[in-house]
């Protein structure tokens, strides 16, 4: 047993138990031993095995990160920046990421990047909702992140053949087969001797799972005590296709199924029955989630790309939803995405008290914590998991520093984070990853892009190129 101590750090981001907040603590100490915190305040005169001089750092609790998909955004990167469905509502769902999917050699790049570029941004727990893969475990293990693996399943799959009617094949066994082949993986994460690994168990999206796959799957992850994800009000479709099938809107369905609950989260949750877009007659939604205690994954960016936002952050926190932040998109920068969730919601209030900075941190710590049913993460606190990050306040970037969070995330982002450490362990030191090799695993992903587009075509339903849908910025001369 090992004891680290961050000595006289410029800032300590503390948890004020007594009022369950962050604190600010100048000149602070964060003791832990092995992978525990022990000690958080000033003045630490205990026994240490390492001293690291904290001046000139700020140390904050890792960032907890609640939806994410690894195994396919980073090969996007070029693809779909500016690509949306025109008669599906912008949506690039069911036209475009059906054809520009990454091919089963290229999945352990994907993972790789999105790894490094979640451990750069000041992640230290992840929820990696991907499909299966055969080096799922090993990467998880390797990267040194605390991981919760939600390999995601479903009954039926979505596409589209004229780029206007999105079409659902449906296959009822496939489904049943592949929740019980992910609840099999969770078993190994949950065993894995790292003791970082755990599970979630998510069937892919409301519109592609049938009500038993939806009751069954959730009842399991009650009966194991673990979350429960499922993708729902992320799209018009897919907003119109539930209030077709069932004379619900996608909230009001999850509820009448018995899904919702504290345990339960949603990804995305834009489209409730009070979006204007929507266009339907209840207002309802809003406080289904706040009563049922479920909490939201709140992913900014990857709509933000195709002109959609949340009708806003602020409004679902007064309202009493748990949100918790992901990142459903490349870049997988966390103090990115936590830098669009403000700026949009304050856009969409059209005021900028919708939301404080207190509010954005405490959803991508807390608050993700809270969904995935953890009080050991999100926080520096004796006898929470040693997941922290040092930031560089003198960066250039971060100055002036009179409030280091928010030059953070409004202005330094990832170029500040100079060491992060999960469970006690560094895994970036110096502003680089130790654990993975980012840089070489992107040159490989490059090539499998290239790839990826020469067969694009022979997916596609109009066999197009994919410089028909997503030009290059300049023409090759």
């Amino acid at each position: 047993m090992t004891i680290t101590v961050i000595k006289n750090a410029s800032f300590v981001v503390g948890w004020d138990a007594d009022h369950s907040r962050h604190t600010y603590i100048p000149g602070g100490d964060v003791a832990f031993e092995d992978g525990e915190i022990i000690f958080v305040g000033r003045g630490y005169e205990g026994p240490a095995d390492e001293t690291v001089h904290g001046a000139g750092r700020m140390v904050m609790p890792g960032l907890v990160n609640i939806h994410s998909h690894p195994s396919s955004e980073p090969l996007n990167k070029g693809f779909l920046d500016e690509t949306g469905s025109p008669a599906l509502y912008n949506s690039s769902l069911y036209e475009y990421m059906t054809i520009l999917r990454p091919e089963p050699e290229a999945v352990a790049d994907c993972v790789r990047v999105a790894y490094s570029e979640l451990l750069l941004s000041g992640v230290t727990t992840l929820t990696d909702m991907s499909v299966s893969h055969p080096d799922w475990l090993d990467l998880a293990a390797q990267s040194g992140l605390r991981i919760c693996l939600s390999p995601m399943f479903r009954s039926a799959a979505w596409g589209t053949r004229n780029g206007h009617l999105v079409e659902y094949q449906w296959d009822e066994k496939a489904g049943e087969k592949a929740m019980q082949q992910a609840l099999d993986l969770i078993d190994k994460a949950e065993a894995h001797p790292s003791g970082r690994l755990s599970g979630m168990v998510s069937p892919s999206q409301i519109d592609t799972c049938t009500p038993d796959l939806i009751r069954e799957s959730h009842a399991e992850a009650k009966r194991r005590g673990l979350p429960w994800q499922i993708h729902a009000a992320q799209s018009t479709v897919e907003f119109h296709e539930i209030t077709r099938r069932h004379g619900l809107s996608p909230v009001q369905w999850l509820e009448s199924l018995g899904v919702l609950g504290n345990s339960s989260i949603i990804g995305h949750g834009i489209f409730l029955d009070d979006y204007p877009r929507a266009g339907w007659h209840s207002r309802d939604d809003l406080s289904i989630l706040a009563e049922t205690g479920t909490s939201v994954a709140h992913c900014p960016t990857v709509f933000l790309r195709r002109g959609i936002a949340m009708k806003d952050f602020g409004r679902y926190r007064r309202a009493g939803v748990n949100i918790g932040l992901g990142t459903d998109t490349y870049p997988h920068n966390m103090l990115e995405e936590m830098r669009h969730v403000a700026y949009v919601a304050r856009l969409m209030a059209e005021s900028p008290r919708t939301l404080t900075t207190t509010d954005l941190f405490e959803a991508a710590t807390v608050g993700g914590a809270r969904a995935l049913l953890r009080d050991d993460i999100g926080r520096l606190a004796p006898g929470c998991k040693a997941d922290l990050v040092l930031v560089d306040v003198t960066h250039p970037m971060m100055q002036p520093v009179r409030d280091p969070v928010r030059s953070l995330i409004y202005a330094a982002a990832e170029r500040a984070v100079d060491t992060v450490f999960v469970d006690g362990r560094r895994v970036v030191e110096g502003g680089r990853v130790v654990t993975l090799d980012y840089e070489e695993a992107a040159l490989r992903l490059s090539e499998a892009q290239r790839r990826t587009e020469e067969i694009a075509p022979s997916r596609d339903y109009a066999n197009r190129p994919v410089s028909a849908y997503s030009p290059l910025t300049f023409p090759l001369a």
